[in-house]
């Protein structure tokens, strides 16, 4: 995921995304390099993969306050897929971190008004799952 090439880059990211959905076990060791890859990435493709494992790792609360600072910048990315998917990983995070709860749910109607159309259908999903449509 450190690689240069865009692609090998977004490849890589892209298989250990789907790896965490299985196994999110395995990338405990390696969640300090996560965090620091997510707040140094800047192409999109890398992003997204990178928002979805977020949420996916044993965190402590401070490596979850970095995690959830980095989705913050991210929901200002060109791009919608990056912030849609920080928008669903900040809510994800905000399962373990009741704190952040208040925060989430207000980013949410926010994007539920005022988002592009994948950020609105998701931020509606969103507040359904958490009761509040």
């Amino acid at each position: 995921m450190w690689e240069s090439d865009p692609v090998v880059a977004m490849r890589a990211a892209d298989a250990v995304e789907k790896i965490s959905l299985q196994k999110p076990a395995l990338l405990a060791p390696f969640a300090g390099e996560l965090l620091g890859l997510m707040a140094e990435a800047e192409q999109p493709e890398l992003r997204w993969h990178l928002a979805l494992l977020a949420p996916r790792l044993p965190l402590t609360s401070v490596e979850r306050a970095r995690a959830a600072a980095n989705l913050r910048r991210y929901l200002a990315d060109r791009s919608s897929i990056v912030r849609t998917f920080a928008l669903q990983a900040l809510t994800d995070l905000s399962a373990h971190d009741p704190a952040l709860r208040d925060e989430v749910v207000e980013l949410l109607h926010d994007a539920a008004r005022s988002g592009t159309a994948a950020m609105k259908a998701r931020a509606r999903k969103l507040l359904k799952q958490l009761g509040l449509h």
